[in-house]
């Protein structure tokens, strides 16, 4: 029987952790993915800075652009075009959510606990921001898998580097990827298109 560790600190909706017993009779705890993958972007979730459940149910029906952000990158003036298009189309039911991320030159120093304050005084963001996360290797949000395994990257579908963009139409399921140099300004086409579908 393999366990399953609901209780762990560590566990995200869509993971579990499992017990694996090695050729050499040794024990491993490692995640693994539990979500369906054939569910939409809205059944997924994550934690805003201090903790709490974010969960993408309340998006539903809207226009989400996501993006893993990084305050100490040199794309991070970008904080400023993503605020611009929040403010923009926020009353047209668009939704930017910024995921930072330090798996990148270690270029989000920022803890948990200040993220939302520095984002808005060193760049305006009044957009959500989430808790800071991973989106390569074993420990990807399922966010980023979800994202990942639904839009196609450069060469493989792994993030090159920090505000990577996927925009994710109202219904959940189609999504466009941008990569880390694409400015906000260059998908207000597509914001548009996708607010009116």
């Amino acid at each position: 029987m393999v366990p399953d560790y609901p209780q762990s600190p560590f566990r995200s909706k869509g993971m579990r952790a499992l017990l694996q017993i090695d050729d050499f009779n040794c024990t491993q705890l490692y995640w693994t993915e539990e979500f369906n993958m054939s569910e939409t972007f809205f059944g997924l979730s994550a934690q805003t800075p201090g903790g709490q459940p974010l969960p993408f149910e309340s998006y539903r029906g809207k226009v989400v652009l996501v993006v893993n952000t990084a305050t100490q990158c040199g794309l991070a003036p970008q904080f400023e075009g993503l605020e611009k298009l929040h403010q923009k189309f926020k009353e047209r039911e668009l939704v930017v959510v910024g995921f930072p991320c330090d798996q990148f030159a270690h270029q989000e120093p920022v803890e948990n606990a200040d993220m939302e304050d520095v984002c808005k005084a060193n760049f305006g963001v009044t957009f959500p921001l989430t808790a800071k996360i991973e989106v390569n290797g074993p420990g990807t949000h399922p966010v980023f898998h979800y994202l990942k395994a639904h839009s196609k990257g450069f060469l493989n579908e792994d993030i090159k580097w920090n505000f990577t963009k996927f925009l994710v139409a109202r219904d959940g399921a189609t999504i466009q990827r941008y990569s880390p140099t694409t400015e906000p300004a260059q998908i207000e086409g597509d914001i548009e298109t996708f607010l009116k579908s």
